[in-house]
């Protein structure tokens, strides 16, 4: 550990982050949740600590980091950024509509969270989409 503490705060986040990429690869293609739905399921987390997860992800990696949108709907990232038109493009690859406004109908293209069935050690829930 240093003086300042900051390998101590590391490991917990690290381990955080991970927990917060395990719940993102369940997300099925063709859905989306919020970044409130994934912070709810892991308990002791932020919607914006799992931003700042995804964000720390490279582009092209194995975790589906596209299907995390806000509490509205929508797309978090600024509108004209390469990343945003990219997560959009991706989006709608899957089959994912925006509506006039640039919103993702939550009641049609959210997803339910992880089930029991998924082996995600303990982090489950049966509930439909959330708008946190």
């Amino acid at each position: 550990m240093r003086a300042d503490g900051s390998r101590m705060r590391q490991a917990p986040t690290k381990r955080l982050f991970e927990r917060i990429y395990r719940i993102v690869r369940l997300i099925p293609r063709g859905t989306v949740a919020t970044y409130g739905q994934i912070a709810l399921h892991l308990g002791r987390c932020t919607p914006r600590l799992v931003g700042y997860a995804l964000s720390a992800l490279p582009f092209d990696g194995d975790i589906p980091w596209h299907r995390v949108i806000n509490c509205k709907g929508m797309i978090s990232l600024p509108r004209e950024s390469q990343s945003a038109i990219a997560q959009r493009l991706l989006l709608e690859d899957e089959g994912i509509l925006f509506d006039h406004q640039e919103r993702v109908d939550l009641s049609r293209h959210g997803w339910a969270g992880p089930s029991p069935a998924n082996g995600n050690n303990g982090e489950t829930s049966d509930k439909g989409p959330h708008k946190s």
